[in-house]
Protein backbone atom coordinates (compact mmCIF):
# COMPACT_ATOMS: atom_id res chain seq x y z
CA UNK A 1 0.00 0.00 0.00
CA UNK A 2 1.79 3.54 -1.02
CA UNK A 3 1.84 6.30 1.69
CA UNK A 4 0.91 9.51 0.52
CA UNK A 5 1.64 13.14 1.74
CA UNK A 6 -0.43 16.28 1.12
CA UNK A 7 -0.32 19.65 2.00
CA UNK A 8 -3.41 21.85 2.35
CA UNK A 9 -5.92 18.84 2.10
CA UNK A 10 -9.31 20.43 3.41
CA UNK A 11 -10.12 22.32 0.77
CA UNK A 12 -9.94 22.72 -2.77
CA UNK A 13 -7.32 20.97 -4.72
CA UNK A 14 -5.88 19.27 -2.05
CA UNK A 15 -9.53 17.88 -0.97
CA UNK A 16 -10.08 16.44 -4.39
CA UNK A 17 -6.72 15.12 -4.52
CA UNK A 18 -6.54 13.24 -1.15
CA UNK A 19 -10.14 11.71 -1.97
CA UNK A 20 -8.66 10.45 -5.53
CA UNK A 21 -5.42 8.76 -3.40
CA UNK A 22 -8.29 7.20 -0.78
CA UNK A 23 -9.88 5.55 -3.63
CA UNK A 24 -6.64 4.20 -5.08
CA UNK A 25 -5.96 2.78 -1.11
CA UNK A 26 -3.08 4.89 -0.68
CA UNK A 27 -3.06 5.45 3.25
CA UNK A 28 -2.87 9.22 4.03
CA UNK A 29 -0.57 12.03 5.64
CA UNK A 30 -2.54 15.22 5.69
CA UNK A 31 -2.10 19.06 7.15
CA UNK A 32 -4.28 21.91 6.72
CA UNK A 33 -4.66 25.02 9.55
CA UNK A 34 -8.03 23.42 10.75
CA UNK A 35 -7.83 21.04 13.33
CA UNK A 36 -11.52 20.66 13.02
CA UNK A 37 -11.54 20.19 9.42
CA UNK A 38 -9.01 18.03 9.71
CA UNK A 39 -11.54 15.77 11.84
CA UNK A 40 -14.16 16.03 9.73
CA UNK A 41 -12.22 15.53 6.78
CA UNK A 42 -10.65 12.42 8.00
CA UNK A 43 -13.76 11.09 9.01
CA UNK A 44 -14.66 11.64 4.96
CA UNK A 45 -11.95 9.59 3.84
CA UNK A 46 -12.12 6.99 5.77
CA UNK A 47 -15.93 6.46 5.32
CA UNK A 48 -14.67 6.37 1.39
CA UNK A 49 -12.12 3.98 2.09
CA UNK A 50 -12.12 2.06 6.09
CA UNK A 51 -9.27 0.24 4.73
CA UNK A 52 -6.40 2.71 4.54
CA UNK A 53 -4.58 4.81 7.42
CA UNK A 54 -5.28 8.87 7.89
CA UNK A 55 -2.38 10.85 9.58
CA UNK A 56 -3.54 14.57 10.51
CA UNK A 57 -1.43 17.28 11.62
CA UNK A 58 -3.02 21.18 12.23
CA UNK A 59 0.30 23.12 10.94
CA UNK A 60 1.10 26.58 9.47
CA UNK A 61 3.26 24.80 6.98
CA UNK A 62 5.55 28.35 6.58
CA UNK A 63 6.98 27.27 9.78
CA UNK A 64 9.77 24.67 9.20
CA UNK A 65 9.84 23.11 12.79
CA UNK A 66 5.94 22.20 12.27
CA UNK A 67 6.13 20.82 8.38
CA UNK A 68 9.06 18.71 9.68
CA UNK A 69 7.63 17.16 12.34
CA UNK A 70 4.54 16.48 10.15
CA UNK A 71 7.10 14.77 7.56
CA UNK A 72 8.51 12.86 10.47
CA UNK A 73 4.96 11.84 12.31
CA UNK A 74 4.07 10.64 8.77
CA UNK A 75 6.87 8.59 8.11
CA UNK A 76 6.27 6.70 11.85
CA UNK A 77 3.13 6.52 11.74
CA UNK A 78 2.88 5.17 7.80
CA UNK A 79 6.29 4.10 7.15
CA UNK A 80 8.09 5.44 3.80
CA UNK A 81 6.03 8.42 2.06
CA UNK A 82 6.14 7.57 -1.93
CA UNK A 83 3.65 9.90 -3.14
CA UNK A 84 4.23 13.90 -2.35
CA UNK A 85 1.60 16.65 -3.34
CA UNK A 86 2.89 20.30 -2.50
CA UNK A 87 -0.82 22.00 -2.77
CA UNK A 88 -0.19 24.54 -0.33
CA UNK A 89 -0.23 28.09 -1.81
CA UNK A 90 -1.02 31.43 -1.43
CA UNK A 91 -2.77 33.84 -3.47
CA UNK A 92 -2.52 37.90 -2.85
CA UNK A 93 -4.13 40.13 -5.39
CA UNK A 94 -1.41 42.91 -5.62
CA UNK A 95 1.00 44.37 -7.86
CA UNK A 96 4.19 44.25 -6.00
CA UNK A 97 4.06 48.17 -5.57
CA UNK A 98 1.14 47.84 -3.72
CA UNK A 99 2.45 44.78 -1.32
CA UNK A 100 2.64 44.73 1.91
CA UNK A 101 5.85 44.92 3.65
CA UNK A 102 6.00 41.74 4.07
CA UNK A 103 4.01 40.14 1.22
CA UNK A 104 6.94 38.30 -0.50
CA UNK A 105 8.20 36.47 2.64
CA UNK A 106 5.01 35.58 3.55
CA UNK A 107 4.51 34.12 0.10
CA UNK A 108 7.46 32.24 -0.24
CA UNK A 109 7.14 31.06 2.92
CA UNK A 110 3.67 28.93 1.90
CA UNK A 111 4.18 28.28 -2.12
CA UNK A 112 7.97 27.83 -2.24
CA UNK A 113 9.96 27.13 1.11
CA UNK A 114 7.82 23.67 1.76
CA UNK A 115 8.14 21.95 -1.40
CA UNK A 116 11.91 22.76 -0.75
CA UNK A 117 12.09 21.44 2.73
CA UNK A 118 9.65 18.37 2.19
CA UNK A 119 12.08 17.74 -0.81
CA UNK A 120 15.51 17.78 1.46
CA UNK A 121 13.44 16.04 3.98
CA UNK A 122 12.05 13.31 1.61
CA UNK A 123 14.39 12.76 -1.33
CA UNK A 124 17.71 10.92 -0.45
CA UNK A 125 15.11 8.32 1.23
CA UNK A 126 13.27 8.06 -2.03
CA UNK A 127 16.20 7.71 -3.81
CA UNK A 128 17.32 4.75 -1.48
CA UNK A 129 14.02 3.10 -1.92
CA UNK A 130 14.33 3.95 -5.88
CA UNK A 131 10.86 5.27 -6.11
CA UNK A 132 8.56 7.70 -5.68
CA UNK A 133 6.48 10.58 -7.06
CA UNK A 134 6.42 14.39 -6.00
CA UNK A 135 3.61 16.72 -7.69
CA UNK A 136 4.23 20.11 -7.20
CA UNK A 137 1.12 22.44 -7.79
CA UNK A 138 2.23 25.32 -9.87
CA UNK A 139 0.36 27.59 -11.53
CA UNK A 140 -0.10 29.17 -15.17
CA UNK A 141 1.22 31.86 -13.31
CA UNK A 142 4.45 30.64 -13.56
CA UNK A 143 4.81 30.45 -17.50
CA UNK A 144 2.69 34.01 -18.04
CA UNK A 145 3.20 37.00 -15.28
CA UNK A 146 -0.16 37.88 -13.89
CA UNK A 147 0.67 41.47 -13.27
CA UNK A 148 -2.38 42.02 -10.41
CA UNK A 149 -0.55 39.46 -8.60
CA UNK A 150 2.98 40.33 -8.63
CA UNK A 151 4.15 38.41 -5.44
CA UNK A 152 2.13 35.45 -6.18
CA UNK A 153 3.55 35.03 -10.08
CA UNK A 154 7.63 35.43 -8.42
CA UNK A 155 6.87 32.77 -6.36
CA UNK A 156 5.26 30.64 -8.70
CA UNK A 157 7.51 31.08 -11.16
CA UNK A 158 10.22 30.20 -8.13
CA UNK A 159 8.37 26.52 -7.77
CA UNK A 160 8.24 25.66 -11.21
CA UNK A 161 12.39 26.36 -11.27
CA UNK A 162 12.33 23.98 -8.18
CA UNK A 163 11.02 21.55 -9.83
CA UNK A 164 13.07 21.44 -13.09
CA UNK A 165 15.74 20.89 -10.72
CA UNK A 166 14.05 17.95 -8.76
CA UNK A 167 13.30 16.51 -11.92
CA UNK A 168 17.10 16.61 -13.03
CA UNK A 169 18.59 15.64 -9.74
CA UNK A 170 15.68 12.36 -9.83
CA UNK A 171 15.71 11.15 -12.69
CA UNK A 172 18.55 8.87 -12.31
CA UNK A 173 16.82 7.56 -9.50
CA UNK A 174 13.58 6.33 -10.28
CA UNK A 175 11.97 9.39 -8.31
CA UNK A 176 9.64 10.85 -11.04
CA UNK A 177 8.58 14.53 -10.13
CA UNK A 178 5.69 16.43 -12.03
CA UNK A 179 4.76 19.86 -12.42
CA UNK A 180 1.28 20.82 -12.16
CA UNK A 181 0.10 23.84 -13.69
CA UNK A 182 -3.58 24.66 -13.45
CA UNK A 183 -5.35 27.54 -14.65
CA UNK A 184 -8.38 29.33 -13.58
CA UNK A 185 -9.95 26.62 -10.91
CA UNK A 186 -12.81 26.65 -8.68
CA UNK A 187 -11.38 26.83 -5.63
CA UNK A 188 -11.91 28.86 -2.63
CA UNK A 189 -9.99 31.71 -3.78
CA UNK A 190 -12.92 32.74 -5.79
CA UNK A 191 -14.79 33.31 -2.75
CA UNK A 192 -16.83 36.70 -2.95
CA UNK A 193 -16.36 36.39 -6.97
CA UNK A 194 -19.24 35.88 -9.88
CA UNK A 195 -18.03 33.12 -11.83
CA UNK A 196 -19.87 30.31 -13.90
CA UNK A 197 -18.39 26.50 -12.55
CA UNK A 198 -18.83 24.96 -16.10
CA UNK A 199 -16.28 27.88 -17.04
CA UNK A 200 -13.22 26.78 -14.75
CA UNK A 201 -11.73 24.11 -14.44
CA UNK A 202 -12.49 21.84 -11.56
CA UNK A 203 -10.62 20.52 -8.72
CA UNK A 204 -11.57 16.78 -9.83
CA UNK A 205 -9.77 17.75 -12.91
CA UNK A 206 -6.70 18.26 -11.42
CA UNK A 207 -6.85 15.27 -8.50
CA UNK A 208 -8.03 13.19 -12.17
CA UNK A 209 -5.04 14.16 -13.98
CA UNK A 210 -2.49 13.38 -11.19
CA UNK A 211 -3.78 10.01 -10.50
CA UNK A 212 -3.31 9.11 -13.95
CA UNK A 213 0.08 10.72 -14.42
CA UNK A 214 1.07 8.52 -11.30
CA UNK A 215 -0.12 5.39 -12.92
CA UNK A 216 1.61 5.81 -15.65
CA UNK A 217 3.85 3.19 -16.42
CA UNK A 218 7.56 2.95 -14.45
CA UNK A 219 9.27 4.16 -17.78
CA UNK A 220 6.91 7.31 -18.21
CA UNK A 221 7.37 10.75 -16.59
CA UNK A 222 4.94 14.00 -17.47
CA UNK A 223 7.03 16.32 -16.41
CA UNK A 224 4.64 19.03 -16.67
CA UNK A 225 0.91 19.45 -17.44
CA UNK A 226 -1.16 22.63 -18.17
CA UNK A 227 -4.79 22.35 -17.80
CA UNK A 228 -6.96 25.53 -18.28
CA UNK A 229 -10.36 26.03 -19.15
CA UNK A 230 -11.74 25.11 -22.16
CA UNK A 231 -12.71 28.97 -23.22
CA UNK A 232 -9.25 30.80 -21.84
CA UNK A 233 -8.47 31.88 -18.26
CA UNK A 234 -10.89 33.92 -16.18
Amino acid sequence: MNNALITAATKGMGRAIAIAFAKENANLAICARTESDLSAFKAELLAINPNIKVVTAAIDVSVKDQLLQFAQNAETELGDISIIVNNAGIYVPNPILEDADDTLDVSLGINLQPAYLLYKYFGKKMIAAGEGHIFNICSVAALTPVVSAGSYSVTKFALLGLTKVMRLEMQAHGVKVTAIIPGSTLTNSWDGVAVEKDTMVLPEDIASAIINIYKMSPGANVDEIIIKPAGGQI
